[in-house]
Parts: structure tokens; sequence; C-alpha cells
């Protein structure tokens, strides 16, 4: 298990999750959101990447409206 920071809080994930899984395992959209790994943002095609132990993920959901 490793340890790391999904919007501000902590957790405990397996060391072979995948930021994919991570989001699906969290109740993210699969459309919809940007990613941001240890602030930078991560086009889709890398959320296949294991996490470090200590990385932090920013999800940021797309809002509509005015």
């Amino acid at each position: 298990m490793i340890t790391i920071t999904v919007n501000d809080e902590m957790v405990e994930v397996d060391s072979q999750t995948t930021i994919a899984k991570l989001l699906e395992n969290r109740g993210f959209p699969e459309k919809g959101i940007a990613v941001a790994l240890d602030w930078s943002v991560l086009p889709r095609s890398e959320w296949d990447r294991t996490l470090a132990d200590g990385a932090r993920i920013e999800v940021v959901t797309a809002v509509q409206g005015g």
C-alpha cells in the first residue's frame, strides 16, 4: 500500500493502482474532468500510469452555467 493525496484527502491505495483505476474507484465521471499529477495536468492518454507513494492528484470537474 502507498499513501497519496486526492483533492487534499490522504488516501491509501495499492501500489499497482493507475490514475484511471483511482478515478473509477473514487466515483469520478469518465468525461468532463481534468487531472493533475503533482501539479502538472495529464492528458487522458497518460492515465494508465501507476501512482507513486506521496503522489498528489487534483481532479477538477467541468461545470456548465453562467
